[in-house]
């Protein structure tokens, strides 16, 4: 049902990076798709969703989610918010106890903050767009509004789709060389002409260390090669499915 990492198991800090197995949603959902953004049955999913809730320690109102729009934008958590009213970002932090923030994927990666000794935690959606824009940052930047310290924090990168899987085109390649022409390292000769295949997981994980994280960890799996245990967007797409599902990655400050 979830796979924690042992960077992340902090006193008085809870989390999962949440596979697809575990839970009642069936066919291209099946089974613990966590995201309300899918067409997937709105009870199967909130089923889904508690038993999120339940392994995290939180009410299952207060493991919170976004309206993810692929931007470096970053809300500051005091309280959940109701039903329906999901903010637009791409990232949240918290102080507060009893909270989990969660961020959904299917191939984008999922990223997971802790300073424990200031008991400030954040999670991230970088998908490219994300990354690109300095998503991982914000959150580190907003994190710091909270009393954290970059070197004292961790964190993970969850799985993601890997270089192997994503193949993309020269404007792409282009955009990124435009930025760093460092960031070439990212990418090598893909099958087709002009094409690309690129390492989003190595430019994700080079951003955070640049930034001053004081420890990094990728956990290193490819949603778009596990079926059994992951959704991917681009394994939906390539087989013309109508939808997918979501993988929930979430932290939480426990209240014990």
């Amino acid at each position: 049902m979830a796979i924690e990492v042992e960077a992340l198991r902090l006193p008085g800090i809870t989390h999962a990076f949440f596979t697809r197995e575990g839970g009642v949603s069936e066919g291209l959902y099946a089974s613990l798709n966590g995201g309300v953004g899918s067409s997937d049955d709105v009870v199967r999913v909130g089923e889904n969703r508690r038993r999120m809730a339940a392994y995290l320690g939180v009410a299952t109102s207060h493991l919170l989610g976004l309206y993810q729009i692929h931007s470096p934008d970053v809300i500051t958590v005091e309280a959940p918010w109701p039903d329906g009213q999901r903010p637009r970002a791409d990232a949240m932090v918290t102080a507060t106890r009893g909270i989990a923030l969660g961020v959904s994927s299917a191939d984008c990666g999922p990223l997971l903050f802790a300073d424990p000794e200031a008991g400030v935690i954040g999670a991230a959606h970088s998908g490219w767009k994300g990354a690109f824009t300095g998503v991982a940052e914000a959150t580190l930047a907003a994190m710091e509004k909270l009393g954290a310290r970059r070197d004292a924090t961790t964190a993970v990168l969850g799985p993601t789709i890997s270089q192997a899987a994503y193949e993309v085109g020269p404007e792409f390649r282009e955009r990124f060389l435009k930025q760093d022409a460092g960031n070439g390292a990212y990418f090598t000769p893909s099958a087709r002409d002009g094409h690309a295949m690129f390492d989003l997981p190595a430019y994700i994980v080079a951003r955070l260390t640049r930034a001053g994280v004081g420890r990094v960890f990728d956990t290193g799996l490819c949603t778009y090669g596990d079926e059994q245990r992951f959704y991917s967007y681009r394994r939906a797409t390539h087989r013309g499915e109508g939808d997918y599902g979501r993988l929930i990655a979430a932290i939480a400050l426990t209240t014990r």
